[in-house]
């Protein structure tokens, strides 16, 4: 008897088993196994379970777990693909139940896709209890005109079923034969627990819960040969039978060919000429004639395009793009080597002329390396699911799909989720977090943390929690939508990939993206963008307030503000251009010009960024530029001959060497693989070019050893140039529309307290005025009054937008003088405590010119007031007689007011309390955003309110801290070093108001205080 494991159920399925391939493949090939079949409740992971035996000698073999609905019975069958006829119906099954409320298959269903397929009926599995009868068997084998239908018999542990017998009886009598079964969860007999563990993450249950229900799966391992030939001695035949069973299924899972969509067209006419006619449209809406250049250009890239297949592709992108744009949902101006493509530009999927800026077709689309095309296109993020509606609508919802995606249990994940079901304590949960390092495998962490170690050894539950943690690390925990990728299809999807619910009433594959491509199905990417969403808020504002229509593509490239904002490194809320390196960067290179916006976009990264001063030299004027060869300098000249895009490679092997540009590209992607034989061939191919070209072999060599250098570093100047469109966008309102840039971008930061501050510290710091949230004028995002910005009402905790629209419906009804007008319109439902309190405590009544103190004590007259008046009919003459007084509500100090703004903004409004401390305090205190501009070792002097504290001991075991320290300008590092740790740290406490007193340093490129003295304060109340 050959060795076979017909059920197995992979750790892919979700926590359902916890059998990893990496584990799986060699194990079989040890036993020497013949053949292995998946059995999963849905096909998640078959294509990876079929190559990972193929690779190990195993035959693979695809089958399903199946919950069948028989007349009132719900019972389990294994289902097996024969052939590739049974591996689509397989997936069409998979779909079927996927995509309906109950998750199982009718009977009806399952005889409409059996052809190809083999049905196993489990019936020693407890769903059948009630169902193991002839009547049953026969309506499962109904229409089996090829001895398809078996009976499935298991003996877990070689123990018999206690209805063995009757269902022996069953098989003589509806004339089906016995196959011997053996479910696979686990690998071995002592991995039982951790999959124990794993059915109660999965099922949310605690393992030492009363309640729990049964784990019936004690014996699913993967038994040795000896074994099953023990457990099914007196019935050899069922093990032979699910030996031919397994024989007789042969389904090759491969890399299939490119699956293209078809786009719509017009009887009798060609996609190509309406590819040709939509470009032609375009062009001419841009420009008044076509150059001899862009004429050429137009016509090799669709030739290109006909040549590959790839027409129907770009008429279907063009549609979804023009759909987005005429909805007002705005397209990202580009993205990627798709930038390189005049027919991209001239549909307007891009907005970069690739001509203009000298970018390359071949870097997009090489006829030479035949690939699916790749256009990813970005959405503002909050309006992208209407796109991809669009197309799911447009083109069939059978034919189009989201690609899903699957969330792991990484190191601490698998830690926290093991802890939570063997029911640690919290103070066990915080040690074991803190002790884990999320850089290495849960092993690994164990295997180097002694403290860990020790801890485990105390209790045996801590040692469970480490071997299941250990068997469950990285197994897929959950199944959620993928951020960008879709599929679409000539034919229904169901027919190439399995589908599942989705969200949006769009599907969602059961394959994941890289599967899916396997498949070759078109992928293409809907990405959602924030700083477009930011970009159109901009844009939104001012139409409304201004009445001007923002066109993006007509903003000036020379805007010399805009390079201001740049040069000056003011870059926060700069799309690519916020972090402290880039600023500085900018402050290096100091770009006048659009080309060096994008330069410094692809020069700061790793590698190429060790350049950044050479080019600023060069740039301006303090170094000559030199080339070793002249031909290098009308390809490097812009760069000041420095090498910094993949496109400026591949036209020197075009100048130098004589490649084609697909051959150029072929060698920039050979030469970034590195390998050494392929680096030599490529050598000698380009010195050879360069020598017909009559160039020397020494120099040509010179310029290949700068090509190879370079290979890594070269970055797609196609997605510099398209993506800087973005950044100089922003830039362009920040510099010439400050207070909508400001408005838009405060609302996109929402709930992130600390960035906030920091960009109302950069709006005071540039004299732009900070209105209070209003119950009278406020929107519930923020908003733009004159010059001045008002805040938004959906920026205080616990104001719903629900209730801003019942608030804003209210404000209609007419003008309010006073809290018990607002009661009124409101009404007594949606005038609570909930609802005002946050709105008193932020300032947003303060419009009734009544201290906060005193609103806080009358929200109980204000509701009686709405009650007594209602609906009634007469309520006009109820208000004219009714003439409420506010309650005293005492005094509230500064302090408080404060804490209440921080409390429900998340950051102090009126002013900073350390401003106040600062108008005390016995002599000038600079303010820490003049301590960035000291010295290193220069003695200074702050007062701040400490933001954080992290305590940590030297290699001597000493004690030191690092703190935060922020006033109303800026937040400091601070460094206490162990002796005067020793001396202040009773005084370190989040929160606390200080004065600091130290010397300039320099950690990790940035300024920080060295701490020599620390003093306490504290706020006076007034």
């Amino acid at each position: 008897m050959n060795l076979m494991y017909p059920q197995i159920v992979t750790g892919a399925d979700l926590l359902r088993g916890i059998v990893k391939l990496d584990e799986l493949a060699p194990l079989l090939q040890k036993r020497g196994a013949s053949s292995a079949a998946i059995v999963n409740s849905k096909l998640y992971g078959v294509r990876s379970f079929s190559k990972m035996l193929a690779k190990y000698g195993i035959r693979p073999v695809i089958g399903l777990s199946v919950t069948l609905e028989v007349e009132d019975h719900e019972v389990l069958v294994y289902i097996y693909a024969q052939n590739e006829t049974g591996f689509s119906n397989l997936m069409k099954m998979s779909s079927a139940i996927s995509t309906r409320e109950e998750e199982n298959l009718p009977l009806n269903w399952l005889q409409a896709y059996r052809e190809g397929c083999i049905i196993i009926c489990a019936m020693t599995d407890s769903s059948w209890a009630n169902a193991r009868d002839l009547h049953v068997l026969q309506l499962v084998a109904e229409k089996d005109s090829n001895a398809s239908t078996f009976i499935g018999i298991g003996r877990p542990g070689g123990g018999a079923h206690t209805d063995e017998a009757s269902i022996i009886q069953l098989s003589e009598e509806s004339q089906l034969p016995i196959a011997a079964c053996q479910e696979t969860r686990f690998l071995h007999k002592e991995d039982f627990q951790a999959y124990e563990v794993a059915t109660a993450i999965r099922k949310g249950y605690k393992l030492n819960d009363s309640q729990k229900p049964p784990n019936r799966y004690r014996q699913a391992y993967l038994p040795e040969r000896e074994e099953l030939v023990n457990w099914f001695g007196d019935h050899p035949e069922w093990l032979r039978t699910t030996e031919g069973i397994m024989d007789s299924c042969v389904v090759t899972i491969q890399k299939e060919d490119f699956l293209m969509p078809k786009f719509p067209v017009a009887d009798g006419q060609a996609p190509i000429s309406l590819l040709e006619q939509n470009c032609r449209n375009g062009l001419q809406a841009r420009f008044q004639s076509l150059s001899e250049e862009y004429e050429q250009r137009l016509r090799y890239e669709l030739s290109i395009i006909d040549q590959m297949g790839f027409t129907d592709y770009f008429l279907i992108v063009e549609d979804y793009v023009r759909y987005a744009k005429t909805e007002g949902i705005l397209v990202g101006p580009g993205r990627g080597s798709s930038a390189g493509s005049l027919v991209a530009f001239a549909l307007g999927i891009t907005e970069v002329d690739p001509i203009k800026y000298g970018l390359l077709f071949e870097r997009f689309l090489n006829p030479e390396r035949v690939t699916m095309p790749d256009i990813d296109i970005d959405f503002a993020d909050n309006r992208r699911t209407e796109v991809v509606n669009y197309v799911a609508s447009t083109y069939g919802k059978q034919y189009a799909a989201q690609i899903i995606t699957f969330g792991t249990l990484s190191t601490k994940a698998v830690a926290r989720n093991v802890a939570r079901v063997l029911d640690f304590t919290p103070e066990e949960v915080r040690f074991m977090s803190n002790e884990l390092n999320s850089g290495r495998s849960f092993k690994e962490t164990i295997i180097q943390s002694k403290k860990l170690r020790d801890w485990i050894q105390v209790e045996p539950r801590r040692e469970l929690w480490r071997q299941a943690a250990e068997r469950l690390e990285d197994l897929p925990r959950n199944a959620s939508t993928h951020a960008a990728g879709v599929v679409l299809a000539a034919n229904p999807l169901v027919h190439y990939v399995p589908l599942q619910i989705g969200s949006d009433e769009v599907f969602l594959t059961q394959w994941a993206m890289k599967d899916v491509e396997e498949v070759g199905l078109l992928k293409m990417d809907f990405l959602g963008l924030r700083n477009l969403t930011l970009l159109d808020r901009i844009r939104a504002m001012i139409q409304y307030n201004k009445k001007q229509i923002i066109d993006f593509e007509c903003i000036p490239l020379d805007d010399q503000a805009t390079y201001r904002v740049f040069k000056n490194g003011d870059t926060t809320g700069i799309f690519q251009f916020e972090s402290p390196g880039m600023r500085r960067a900018l402050k290096t290179i100091q770009p006048d010009n659009f080309k060096d916006v994008y330069s410094v976009n692809a020069l700061y990264r790793p590698g190429p960024m060790e350049f950044i001063p050479l080019y600023s030299r060069r740039k301006n004027g303090q170094e000559p530029t030199v080339y070793d060869i002249p031909e290098l300098e009308p390809i490097l000249s812009e760069t000041y001959g420095i090498i910094i895009y993949q496109e400026q490679i591949m036209k020197l092997a075009v100048e130098i060497a004589g490649f084609t540009m697909a051959e150029a590209d072929l060698l920039r992607r050979a030469i970034s693989k590195k390998n050494q034989q392929v680096l030599e061939e490529e050598r000698q191919h380009f010195i050879a070019g360069a020598s017909k070209k009559g160039f020397d072999q020494i120099k040509a060599n010179n310029v290949y050893n700068l090509i190879v250098k370079f290979a890594d570093y070269g970055f797609p100047k196609s997605h510099a140039v398209a993506y800087s469109m973005i950044s100089y966008r922003l830039a362009f309102f920040k510099a010439n529309e400050p207070t909508y840039f400001y408005a838009a971008f405060l609302s996109s930061l929402t709930g992130s307290k600390d960035k906030m501050m920091e960009v109302i510290r950069e709006m005071k710091a540039k004299g732009i005025p900070i209105l209070p949230p209003s119950v009278k004028t406020s929107r519930y995002s923020h908003t733009v009054e004159g010059h001045a910005i008002r805040l938004g009402l959906g920026a205080i905790k616990g104001v719903t937008f629900a209730f801003y629209q019942q608030l804003a419906a209210a404000r209609e009804k007419g003008s309010w003088s006073s809290m018990f007008d607002m009661a009124i319109s409101l009404g007594a439902d949606h005038f609570s405590e909930k609802a005002i309190i946050p709105l008193i405590k932020a300032g947003a009544l303060d419009d009734f010119n009544q201290k906060r103190s005193v609103l806080l004590a009358s929200i109980d007259a204000a509701h009686s007031h709405a009650l007594f008046i209602g609906d009634d009919a007469l309520s006009d003459q109820f208000q004219f007689n009714s003439q409420p007084k506010y309650t005293p509500g005492g005094t509230m100090d500064q302090m408080t007011k404060l804490g209440f703004e921080h409390d429900t903004l998340g950051f102090y409004l009126s002013e900073h309390p350390v401003e106040q401390l600062k108008r005390t305090a016995s002599s000038h205190i600079p303010s820490i955003a003049s301590l960035f501009s000291l010295n290193r070792g220069t003695k200074a002097t702050c007062i701040g309110i400490i933001l954080s504290i992290k305590r940590i001991r030297t290699k001597k075991g000493e004690a030191m801290a690092f703190l935060t320290i922020q006033d109303e300008t800026e937040e400091i590092s601070c460094t206490v070093f162990p002796k005067q740790y020793a001396q202040i740290s009773v005084q370190l406490k989040e929160e606390a108001f200080v004065q600091v007193s130290g010397s300039i340093d320099f950690r990790n490129q940035s300024v920080q205080l060295i701490v020599e003295q620390l003093a306490s304060l504290s706020l006076s109340g007034d």
